[in-house]
């Protein structure tokens, strides 16, 4: 799952067995994390993945030209934002060019040849333990944080623990050769992520229905906020949250959702006029709206 930066400064993960053919995306994690099936599924055709340890990472990458896009997740349906990601995106200059919406089913793993009784400890990322609390408390498993989904996975391959299982995707147990002991384990069957892919250029034209993003800042002025959001009025706000500026002590940026494209002239007035209002803004990206729920 990997839904936060994990602190390891160690290499990119390998790249994973998409086939390489000139175009590379990176995410957070290692190969078999939900965000690798993000980015299989973030461009046309076959595109490299390749994991590296942080959000900031995935970022820099794109930044630097060592991929050609990036994926971070920036909500996902039970525990709504990631706080990290919606953070890094007011720091770089990227541009969101598209969004993937993946399934996050979990499965519980171990070694070949272990059985569910003989499982003592699960290990997984804290929000991957947090969405499946039925099994652990069931079977009473001791749960082990881990800094990502897949990463546990690799590591328990490489331990060969034969009291422990892990939680990851069915890829990871792929990837790593461990036994699916138990499938969509999950305690709400309605788990999804949405992540946004990143570019250093802007998106292509395209007629699909669209939905642009905006972060935002404005005076400490009674009822300014208000005069602001109302620039929007009559669009739909998929989304509205306020995150606290790292820069200035008790200052706010709003990040928004608006469901329509920037290039709409009902929409490019509203955007409009939040700038002119704004003390600080930028739109980080108007792209088409995910058609469909992989994973």
């Amino acid at each position: 799952m990997s839904y936060g930066d994990s602190g390891h400064t160690s290499e990119p993960s390998e790249i994973s067995q998409a086939r390489p053919v000139g175009v590379t995306v990176a995410f957070q994690g290692n190969p078999g994390a939900y965000g690798e099936i993000a980015a299989l599924n973030a461009v046309p055709g076959t595109a490299a993945t390749r994991g590296y340890p942080t959000f900031h990472e995935v970022a820099r990458a794109v930044e630097s030209g060592e991929a050609d896009f990036g994926v971070l997740p920036v909500e996902n349906s039970l525990m709504g934002a990631i706080h990290q990601a919606i953070d890094l995106l007011s720091d770089t200059e990227l541009h969101v060019i598209g969004e993937v919406v993946v399934r996050v089913s979990h499965c519980l793993m171990a070694l070949p040849g272990v059985a569910l009784e003989d499982v003592r400890r699960v290990s997984s990322q804290q929000p991957a333990l947090d969405q499946c609390t039925g099994l652990i408390r069931k079977y009473n498993f001791q749960p082990v944080a881990a800094h990502d989904t897949a990463g546990s996975a690799k590591d328990l391959a490489a331990r060969g623990a034969r009291d422990e299982a892990v939680i990851a995707s069915a890829r990871a147990a792929e990837l790593y050769g461990l036994n699916i002991l138990a499938s969509e384990i999950e305690d709400e069957p309605f788990n999804l992520t949405r992540f946004m892919i990143l570019s250093r250029h802007e998106g292509q034209i395209s007629d699909a229905p669209h939905k642009t993003s905006l972060i935002f800042a404005v005076r400490h002025t009674p009822g300014f906020l208000v005069e602001t959001l109302n620039e929007l009025r009559g669009l739909n706000l998929s989304r509205i949250e306020s995150r606290p500026r790292r820069d200035r002590a008790w200052s706010y940026l709003m990040y928004i959702d608006i469901e329509g494209d920037a290039r709409d002239p009902k929409v490019a007035q509203a955007l409009a006029g939040v700038l002119r209002k704004a003390s600080y803004a930028r739109i980080i990206g108007s792209y088409p709206v995910a058609q469909h729920t992989v994973g």
